[in-house]
């Protein structure tokens, strides 16, 4: 009877305790259909992928965390079979990649005429100097902005009055996409940091981020390779943008698609984040930012 007594008595403190030492958690991955899901699970798939399209809100540290996780997982299988590219480096910049890669130019003279993001230094820059340190190719995939926003005052027509080494630069011309697409249509009600112009221009300013990452994406692996592209969520997201221009151009790809949001709980996956890819991060709203 003392036996039972003190593993009665043990049980319930224990069940006292556990919540006391409950861990938080720093983020939950879910599947498209909203189940909770292991990240072995996302990894394994995106090995078999031939692009995967990594979608984060650019101030989140966990999505970035994660970015360089499954960056050195993928490449402990795929080896120098895993391409790298990302939205925030600019097409025109790729020789100053390629020479600092090669070792022709130092960190700081490659850090200063990149135009990179405020936020390199903590969320690119590991990815960057990892590429580097495996010799894996990293591709500059954006337009450069100068031109996105060109497009934004005066209109996608305003593209063609380029001279032909600016076109290098971007998606082929001319650019011609579906506008009813939600990725696009929406941004016609929108007006973004109060800025003030033809809604028209601001979506087809969008778009060629979309078609001009899709191209140097297609353009820069072949077969047996996987493109791991990092982009904000809103050029990837419900299977658009980028996505859209990679299927319309090769129609068996097989794609992979990973988002990431904000919720104030992430024990379950807000209804309105389902479909938005095959692999959503939820991440507690209180997690710290990068900026």
């Amino acid at each position: 009877m003392k036996s039972i007594s003190k593993i009665t008595l043990l049980s319930i403190l224990a069940f006292l305790v556990t919540p006391l030492f409950s861990q938080k958690q720093a983020y939950e991955l879910y599947n498209q259909r909203g189940r909770a899901i292991r990240y072995e699970r996302m990894l394994n798939d995106c090995k078999r992928a031939n692009v995967i399209l990594f979608g984060e809100q650019h101030n989140n540290a966990i999505a970035h965390w994660l970015q360089f996780e499954l960056t050195k997982d993928l490449y402990e299988v795929l080896g120098d079979k895993l391409v790298l590219g990302a939205e925030m480096f600019e097409a025109d910049g790729q020789l100053i990649m390629d020479e600092y890669f090669s070792g022709l130019i130092s960190q700081r003279s490659f850090e200063k005429e990149m135009r990179l993001w405020d936020n390199y230094k903590t969320d690119y820059k590991p990815l960057i100097e990892y590429a580097r340190e495996n010799d894996l190719r990293f591709i500059a995939t954006n337009i450069p902005r100068r031109y996105a926003n060109l497009v934004f005052r005066m209109g996608l027509d305003s593209l063609s009055r380029l001279p032909e080494e600016a076109r290098h630069y971007m998606m082929p011309l001319p650019l011609e996409y579906d506008t009813t697409l939600n990725a696009y249509s929406s941004l016609m009600a929108q007006n973004p940091m109060g800025m003030h112009g033809n809604p028209e221009n601001f979506r087809d300013a969008q778009a060629v981020k979309d078609a001009t990452m899709a191209f140097f994406i297609l353009k820069n692996f072949g077969r047996g390779e996987t493109f791991l592209h990092f982009n904000g969520a809103y050029h990837s997201d419900d299977f658009e943008s980028i996505n859209y221009f990679l299927q319309r151009s090769v129609t068996e790809l097989q794609i992979v698609t990973i988002t990431t949001v904000s919720q104030e709980d992430i024990s379950k996956l807000d209804p309105e984040h389902e479909d938005k890819a095959n692999y959503i991060i939820a991440v507690p709203e209180a997690m710290t930012k990068t900026y």
